[in-house]
């Protein structure tokens, strides 16, 4: 069990400090220097707690950096940064030290930040409890490691083994509810995936939270426990709340686990469309009622029903439902807009929305009602994913995008996409060839073994040609791919054109569900 550390204690173990700070989103490029205008806003007790908190914040960047030893090394650890292996401590310490200074400056700026906030809104936080009686006994001041799960009994190798894709596990979930304290819930998630070894994304808000996270079997048991048990979930979720799949640690390149106004990103705030005014939820099967019965129609184009799509093309282009309408969209926050320019489409329809694990529908569900067209709403419960648990051969053609290292599950042998460069039927994502571009493409054997690997004929030149300057190498959105797209496509029927001409995509952030 981690030890409760005080700032005064300068030259404790700062590994044993990780837990106490352990909120902090290491992806987040705002870089802010506290030496300026956040000093400003902190009181004078805070000033003080910056060499405190900076040597917290360079604690736990070191920390993310671990990777095992191999077992024929008598130390347990090594680091692993900027595609750099380090064997000692020193060696890590001068890397971070010299190489990251901007990183370790932004989260010092957040420890501070968290000091601050604790310190002047217990009293506040104290009435929010009383108004919030599954926060009873949670408060904002009580140390995460309270509520970690106790692993004493546990090898500490049956924690680590078992994560690659064969042996390990990957969680999907999601939970809409009120979080009045996202900052402590973003501390105790990220102590609890580190105190597990799991690895992922988190997001956290005030409207709940979202992840996929990949360990050992053990780790993810253990970790579903502790949200049923967490009193700030515990009666919102439920065990089929989480979707599970072959995969681990491995899947991810790293743990991220950071607080954001939306826990999918939508682009609008949830105080104007909120989860708490969604679509009606359907089961699988009853999902899967409906499907048959719009496919049994003799007329689909003029059917009163749309299945509608509400991921982005690239997931839709490897996999969908039979007949329905997928947007041309590269982001999610793009939907509304969508929607906007295609109401007509629409106007007196009951509309059957699906995405991978549910969480986009919630919001999309809701901001689609808000335009008052549609005869009713609906949307399926759990996602493409349970649906596919439930009928691996039902009327989902095609692999299931996830956004991990995998790129796609497989459960059933179809295939609905293409090579985009000889046409043979193909659905497995690869990198764009080009290190500057973060595009995937779908090339298959024969095509790659003739060079074609890239995205689009622009970076396919500019792989073949050595960059000059670092200018010249930073090209990400000069694709042709993304440039020939239109952001919002206006559908020119109900039946609009599905995703088929799509050949890239830039994968998204998200803890995607």
């Amino acid at each position: 069990m981690p030890s409760s550390t005080s700032p005064d204690q300068g030259d404790d173990d700062l590994e044993a400090c990780v837990l106490r700070f352990s909120d902090l989103d290491l992806k987040d490029t705002s870089l802010i220097n506290p030496s300026s205008s956040l000093k400003a806003e902190l009181d004078v007790s805070t000033k003080k707690k910056y060499s405190f908190a900076k040597k917290k914040a360079f604690a736990l960047f070191v920390k993310t950096k671990e990777v095992p030893a191999p077992p024929c090394e008598c130390k347990e650890k090594w680091w692993k940064c900027c595609q750099q292996l380090f064997t000692d401590p020193t060696s890590i310490h001068r890397h971070v030290a010299t190489q990251h200074a901007d990183e370790i400056c932004h989260e010092t700026a957040s420890v501070l930040r968290q000091l601050a906030v604790t310190s002047s809104t217990s009293k506040s936080l104290e009435s929010a409890d009383k108004r919030n009686p599954f926060k009873e006994d949670l408060t904002h001041n009580q140390e995460v490691s309270t509520w970690l799960p106790d692993i004493s009994c546990f090898n500490p190798d049956e924690l680590i083994s078992g994560q690659g894709n064969d042996e390990g596990e990957v969680l999907l979930y999601y939970c809409y509810c009120d979080l009045k304290d996202p900052d402590w819930v973003c501390a105790w998630q990220t102590a609890l995936c580190q105190h597990l070894h799991l690895t992922g994304k988190v997001r956290i808000a005030t409207e709940g939270i979202n992840g996929t996270v990949g360990g050992s079997r053990l780790a993810t048991r253990l970790y579903v426990s502790a949200m049923l048990s967490c009193p700030l979930f515990k009666d919102y979720l439920c065990k089929d709340d989480f979707k599970t799949s072959k995969g681990g640690a491995c899947c991810f390149p790293e743990l991220r686990v950071g607080v954001f106004e939306e826990i999918v990103p939508m682009g609008i705030s949830p105080n104007k469309i909120s989860y708490k005014k969604p679509g009606i939820h359907l089961s699988p099967g009853e999902f899967h009622k409906e499907v048959e019965k719009f496919l049994s129609q003799a007329n689909q184009e003029e059917s009163d029903t749309i299945l509608l799509d509400c991921r982005n093309f690239y997931e839709s282009k490897i996999g969908r439902f039979q007949g329905c309408l997928a947007p041309d969209i590269r982001k999610f926050s793009y939907f509304p807009s969508y929607v906007d320019e295609n109401l007509e489409l629409f106007k007196e329809k009951r509309v059957l929305m699906y995405c991978t694990g549910g969480i986009r529908c919630e919001r999309g569900s809701a901001y689609l009602k808000t335009k008052g067209v549609c005869k009713e709403v609906f949307q399926l419960k759990g996602g493409i994913h349970k649906y596919l648990e439930e009928f691996p051969d039902g009327f989902y053609k095609g692999k299931l995008f996830v956004f991990d290292e995998r790129y796609a599950l497989s459960f059933n042998n179809d295939i609905v996409s293409e090579c985009s460069y000889c046409g043979v039927p193909w659905d497995h994502y690869k990198l764009c060839c080009t290190p500057q571009c973060r595009q995937l493409v779908l090339t298959c054997p024969a095509c790659q073994e003739r060079g074609f690997t890239a995205c689009c004929a622009t970076c396919q030149d500019k792989g073949n040609r050595q960059a000059t300057s670092p200018a010249q190498s930073s090209f990400k959105e000069e694709c042709e791919c993304t440039a020939r797209r239109p952001r919002v496509p206006r559908e020119l029927s109900q039946r609009g054109p599905l995703a088929a001409g799509a050949s890239s995509l830039e994968p998204g952030a998200q803890a995607g569900c």
